[in-house]
């Protein structure tokens, strides 16, 4: 029987390329992912390895470095590290925020790992260097006034040893000159930033406090004990900090990495499951059509002695041969898609670390073992049938029909799964939250498998409403292409589900990411009076210096800044934005219930609506106020203030709002995150250009209008919507697959027909649109299922987060959804175009003569 299922893959080669085209795919996804995760892993594992050589204990301090308290490492403790036994070196690290002006003044870099550290020569050796940087040209920075620059991003601004170069902090651009440019391993600089060396002084005063470190690393001489080391130096620590071994914080830093990278994998692979999943019905349709296409050979088998299961076990063969041969050509392709992946990464800014691509036993048999399981089992029900061919139907030509049984039972069974997925789906939508969530995902997996059971019982009804439209449109093609369509229901089922499947996720996916677009619009206009939103590039806090230099800007009407902070009242913590009274009005659009916001000069404190009511306040109620630090031995005051106003929640304010003198005191270094700013005139050139000019060209700070605001957030919604599509390209390629095989099967099917066909008039251009239509009547049948349960389950998931979303309102994008369906149309027509070309040219005499 293994040299009958060997002979029958060879004799049907050709029928079988799609089935092996689907399966290699999927595994090409499967295997990419596995061999792209293990070499991205290897390589920032050995990076962080590496960068850890030599380091036998590390420091790494935790304290605040806003509240005006030293912390830190100081000059002393790092002198008695140093004067311990087995201490060879210890070396203080400082670092923070630094972008770097290109020639044209823009930001080098992403912005958010964008770094700035101290260069830290050893003390020993002919000559000075930190053993942390290799310099290309020039040498580190010994003045206040010098840099070094990172190789590439030196590269990129076109700067040279001895250049002046514009570099922004948390303060004012400050110019310094280059004095070398060096290579490095560092972690920020691989994700596409930048990394300025300043002198330790320098570095010092911008981001902690002259004479103190952040991190201490401590190199140890040969023979000392690492642990001894560790144990010696924590007396010597203050409270916030933390020592550890570099072996210890390597390994951290690798279980960090591997996590990191196991959610990246388990995403990749859940598309690749998807894409399989999609595949199983194309390996399903083709061996049940070879079953149907063979059942006078079979059941010849059976005749001369081949039991049930010998029949059964080669057409399992069959499938396994298919399955490795086509599990061997995806890894392979899987290797290369990983090998372009890690090239890709350069593309977008990243750079990933040296290393050799990692093929590992787990990746060979993961994708092997997949695929060959997921084509035997697809191909199980299949030869089941197969086996159930009879000795006697050798006599005949017929193919063995669906019993009413069968249909009824596979009817029921799709019924009560669909109902199930239905019910589950309804729950979670009335539940909400995470709970309704999880009863929305396993609904939708059941309804998802009911429709696919029931969608043979759907084709006819639904393909019914387009037949008038056909056969008016395209006369005889276009009835020939209705009537084939549903002449055997489950082949169009399984070929449409393929579709109906993708579509279902790209459409529920389109709909909930439009959904939200609009909602952060509406909410990004209701509102925001402001003309302009000041932010770091860097996503953290603005210096004091912004807000002085913006109120002074030419143009400017209102400034108020959301500065980020805490007050305690009566007893419980709340966190609370500090605004400019009289400003917060014109760049904010508060709704008040009661009140009024001029209070906030004079006293007062406004709640928003929620924490108004949870905590039983009204406008007018005296509460005691605590702001500062009253339980780390910091300044702090208790004042009675009055709830001057009540408001409606606001999404870009705290749900408390206090002046920003009422912190001031007890904040000398405030978090800033955003300032707010209003113009006469409204948004226009000139006014931001005074904006730009107001904060000093500075290429650190973004200045944001209304429409870059939405863009912002619309932008994150439109990525993440492109990844996904970019995602499901695969299963929805597999889908296209399937509707390529199962025409062309069908055209070797009905060759007889086909040519009698031709032989009572019909011509080869009406042979040719008969396919066609046949193509696009099942792409557009798959595809008006898939957007309707894609639709159905975005407003479930939509309802579980109406209440976390102002301004929630289902939105159907009728646009894309036309999309959509335009593009199930044109995949029918391409993927006829091979099966329409096939029939058009069957000689008409030899097809009619073809059993």
């Amino acid at each position: 029987m293994f040299r009958t299922a060997l002979r029958t893959v060879l004799a049907h080669k050709a029928r079988l390329l799609m089935t092996v085209l689907a399966v290699m795919l999927g595994v090409a996804f499967v295997s990419g992912t596995l061999v792209f995760t293990d070499t991205l892993g290897n390589a920032y594992r050995n990076q962080s390895a590496k960068s850890y050589d030599d380091v036998a204990v590390a420091v790494t301090t935790y304290g605040a470095q806003d509240d005006g308290k030293k912390s830190g490492i100081d000059n002393a403790t790092l002198d008695r590290i140093r004067g311990l036994d087995g201490v060879a070196e210890a070396t203080g690290r400082v670092s923070g925020f630094a972008g770097i002006a290109d020639q044209d003044g823009k930001l080098i870099g992403n912005g958010w790992s964008n770094t700035g550290a101290n260069y830290a020569p050893g003390k020993t050796g002919k000559k000075a260097a930190d053993p942390a940087y290799t310099f290309t040209d020039g040498s580190g920075p010994v003045k206040d006034d010098q840099i070094a620059l990172d190789q590439d991003s030196a590269a990129k601004g076109e700067y040279e040893v001895g250049d002046t170069v514009r570099v922004a902090t948390n303060g004012p651009v400050k110019e310094y000159t280059l004095a070398g440019v060096f290579t490095t391993e560092d972690g920020a600089v691989n994700a596409g930033g930048s990394l300025v060396l300043f002198d330790t002084a320098v570095a010092q005063k911008l981001y902690l406090q002259p004479g103190y470190y952040q991190d201490v690393t401590i190199a140890a001489e040969p023979g000392a004990s690492d642990a001894k080391l560790l144990d010696a130096v924590r007396p010597l620590l203050p409270k916030d900090s933390e020592a550890q071994t570099g072996r210890e914080l390597a390994d951290k830093q690798a279980k960090d990495i591997e996590s990191g990278l196991s959610s990246l994998n388990k995403m990749l692979l859940a598309f690749a499951a998807i894409a399989l999943f999609v595949g199983v019905f194309l390996i399903a349709n083709t061996f049940t059509m070879l079953v149907a296409q063979r059942t006078k050979e079979l059941a010849l088998l059976r005749a001369v002695g081949a039991s049930r299961r010998q029949v059964k076990r080669s057409v399992i063969l069959e499938a396994m041969i298919v399955g490795v041969i086509a599990s061997v050509v995806g890894f392979a392709l899987g290797i290369g898609l990983a090998t372009g992946l890690r090239s890709a990464m350069g593309s977008f800014g990243a750079k990933v670390p040296a290393g050799p691509l990692i093929v590992s036993p787990t990746a060979v048999l993961s994708a092997l073992g997949v695929g060959v399981l997921i084509t035997v089992l697809a191909a199980w029900l299949p030869a089941r049938r197969a086996a159930k061919i009879p000795p006697v139907a050798a006599m005949g030509s017929a193919h063995l029909p669906a019993s009413t049984k069968s249909l009824v039972v596979r009817n029921t069974l799709g019924g009560i799964i669909t109902l199930g997925g239905a019910a589950a789906i309804f729950g979670g939508a009335a539940v909400g939250e995470n709970t309704g969530r999880m009863f929305i995902g396993a609904g939708a997996f059941l309804a998802l498998i009911g429709i696919i059971v029931l969608i043979p019982l759907l084709s006819r009804p639904v393909i019914a409403l387009a037949k008038p439209l056909l056969h008016r449109g395209f006369g005889v093609s276009g009835k020939l292409a209705g009537k084939n369509a549903v002449r055997n229901p489950r082949r169009t089922g399984a070929t449409a589900s393929a579709l109906a499947i993708g579509l279902t996720l790209v459409t529920g996916l389109t709909v909930i990411g439009v959904t939200l677009g609009q909602a952060i619009d509406k909410m990004t206009t209701d509102n925001i009076r402001a003309d302009y939103m000041v932010t770091m590039a860097s996503g953290g806090g603005l210096d004091k210096s912004a807000l002085s230099a913006l109120e002074k800007a030419d143009g400017v009407t209102a400034v108020s800044p959301q500065q980020a902070t805490s007050v305690k009242v009566k007893g419980t913590w709340h966190s609370a934005s500090a605004v400019t009274p009289g400003d917060v009005q014109q760049v904010f659009d508060l709704k008040l219930l009661s009140g009024s916001l001029d209070t906030l000069g004079k006293g007062g404190i406004a709640v928003a609506e929620k924490t108004a009511k949870s905590n039983g306040w009204k406008a007018g109620d005296k509460l005691p106020v605590t702001v500062g630090d009253d339980q780390g031995g910091g300044k702090s005051a208790t004042k009675t203030m009055t709830v001057g106003a009540i408001y409606q929640d606001n999404e870009f304010l705290s749900p408390v709002v206090v002046p920003t003198s009422l912190v001031a005191p007890f904040e000398p270094k405030p978090y800033i995150p955003e300032i707010w700013v209003k113009t006469d005139g409204g948004a226009s050139k000139a006014n931001e250009q005074a904006l730009v000019n107001a904060l000093g060209d500075n290429p650190a700070m973004s200045v944001m209008d209304r429409q870059d605001i939405r863009n912002t957030f619309g932008g994150m919604i439109n990525t993440m919507l492109n990844i996904m599509y970019g995602l499901l390209a695969m299963a929805l390629l597999i889908a296209v697959l399937g509707v390529v095989n199962t025409l062309a099967m069908s055209v070797f099917e009905r060759q007889q027909e086909i040519g009698m066909l031709r032989a009572i008039g019909l011509d080869r251009g009406k042979v040719k649109r008969m396919i066609r239509l046949e193509a696009v009547i099942i792409s557009l049948f798959g595809a008006v299922i898939g957007v309707g349960l894609g639709t159905f389950l975005a407003w479930a998931i939509g309802e579980t987060i109406r209440s976390s979303i102002p301004n929630y309102a289902l939105v159907l994008p009728w646009e894309r959804i036309g999309v959509f369906l335009l593009l199930a149309g044109v995949v029918g027509v391409l993927a006829s175009l091979w099966p329409a070309r096939s029939a058009a040219r069957l000689n008409m005499l030899t097809a009619i003569k073809t059993e």
